[in-house]
């Protein structure tokens, strides 16, 4: 393909992209096909010839959207939103147009600054303390993850290296086995899978803690915890605590949490996958109280800020601390600039060596939108989440289960969990809206999640209707 036809076939593929957004409605949320639909749909070997562009893009539709589960459909109510905007698309475009692998700053200078710039914008918008942000040669700064999961195996590899050097600083006859047998990490119950994850990869204990009634943390609970531990000859360095659970998108409480784990030197990181993008929003900030005192935060713009994935915000207080942990400089990696003290090698602050320049979706979105348009776009979600939350309360047959707080509402039919099944089972059978369920203690719960970025009050309305009529042909069903 030459340039010429680039530019023809390009501006097909925008508009085949731009007909797919807006006709997004009418096709079905969730595919009909059975695992290993696509196989007998293609020749088994590449072709030895080239196949042309048309007959691509006609398998396109004939191939890979019947097997699609359309997330951005105003009907896809399930998990939590993926981010996606016109901006971000054609800022991916240019990404990979230019083809940098920016581990270094000299790999490609623009791609290293404008990341580190555009963290300090992020983090200005959340209002986070100064020691997070790189400014002019700043203690901390902030890095561009794949996903929430890197950066919290990384956090907790950085804490575990942390404190495996100061613990044989002061005792030089332990060695790193000895310590690290004895290393403890905890989070909440409520804490995401990628946490358990990340103490089985980083090799060290991980311990739920009790959480209450409101399904944060139970600080009380993480400091009979520690005592006891450490009573036993353990080590706790790490705590994970989460603002805004998977489950119902509870919040740990940073304003106890955080005074323990510094009391107790031990690092402290945060993970907001989800809810930290609404914290740009003067009334949501306060959930983020506590920061101050963190060791690391994240969050993911490519879940509800308009940045498609894969973007993962993180921030660490002291830089050192992820370099220490991370550096390696093969010869074939050295630059001239980089002992000058004036840039980045975010290399060092990641599990891979390479990575995209990730930093311009964050650019064009920020300027297209700006601050406040990305506000009226979360009060929107959360607008609509209390409308939805609004019309379960007003039917005597279902019940709210956990305080709704962002775009998320958990709900269920009074009654047994075997009932709830069966109700989702319906809803995602019929396959107008798409939902998933989780636990909260006993109880098995609807989740319902504002995502798409088209969704209007009208789709909430008619899914409620949907799930009303399912709901009524369930009960009745019952009783036969």
């Amino acid at each position: 393909m030459n340039s010429s036809e680039f530019r023809r076939r390009g501006k097909e593929m925008v508009d085949y992209v731009a007909n797919y957004m807006e006709g997004i409605e009418s096709r079905q949320v969730y595919p009909d096909v059975e695992p290993g639909y696509l196989r007998p749909l293609i020749p088994a070997t590449a072709p030895q010839e080239p196949d042309t562009f048309e007959d691509i893009i006609n398998d396109i539709e004939k191939i890979i959207m019947p097997g699609v589960t359309h997330w951005h459909s105003p009907y896809f109510f399930a998990y939590f939103p993926t981010a996606s905007s016109y901006p971000a698309m054609l800022a991916d475009m240019l990404c990979g147009a230019i083809g940098c692998i920016g581990f270094s700053w000299a790999a490609s200078p623009a791609c290293t600054e404008l990341e580190t710039v555009m963290m300090d914008w992020l983090g200005k918008m959340l209002e986070l303390p100064e020691t997070f942000l790189a400014g002019n040669g700043g203690q901390g700064g902030g890095v561009i993850q794949g996903s929430a999961s890197e950066a919290t195996l990384v956090a907790l590899l950085a804490a575990r290296t942390k404190v495996t050097r100061r613990l044989q600083a002061a005792s030089p006859e332990l060695t790193p086995a000895a310590i690290m047998e004895k290393l403890v990490a905890y989070a909440s119950d409520q804490a995401h899978s990628s946490v358990e994850r990340a103490g089985l990869i980083g090799g060290v204990k991980l311990k739920a803690i009790p959480s209450d009634g409101n399904y944060a943390m139970c600080a009380s609970a993480l400091k009979e915890a520690v005592q006891r531990d450490k009573a036993a000859g353990l080590i706790p360095f790490f705590v994970v605590a989460t603002l805004g659970t998977t489950s119902c998108c509870s919040f740990d409480n940073l304003l106890e949490v955080g005074p323990l784990c510094n009391k107790e030197d031990m690092w402290l990181h945060i993970d907001a996958a989800y809810a930290g993008s609404a914290f740009i929003c003067p009334e949501f900030r306060p959930l983020l109280n506590g920061v101050e005192f963190a060791d690391s935060f994240n969050f993911n713009p490519h879940k509800w800020l308009l940045v498609n994935f894969d973007c993962s915000a993180m921030w660490v207080k002291k830089r050192t601390d992820l370099t220490g942990a991370f550096k390696m400089d093969p010869v074939y990696l050295k630059h001239s600039h980089q002992d000058s003290g004036l840039i980045t090698d975010y290399r060092h602050w990641q599990l891979p060596l390479g990575r995209r320049f990730r930093s311009l979706k964050m650019w064009f979105v920020f300027r297209m939108y700006g601050v406040k348009g990305l506000q009226a776009y979360i009060r929107k979600h959360v607008q609509l989440s209390h409308e939805f939350e609004s019309l379960v309360r007003q039917d005597p047959r279902f019940e709210i289960c956990a305080q709704v707080v962002l775009g998320l509402v958990c709900f269920r039919l009074k009654g047994s969990n075997k009932l709830n099944e069966a109700l989702l089972q319906r809803i995602n059978s019929a396959k107008k809206i798409h939902l998933v369920p989780c636990h909260l203690r006993d109880k098995f719960v609807l989740r319902f999640a504002i995502c798409s970025r088209t969704v209007e009050s009208a789709h909430v309305q008619r899914a409620w209707e949907h799930i009303r009529e399912l709901a009524a042909a369930v009960l009745s069903a019952e009783r036969e």
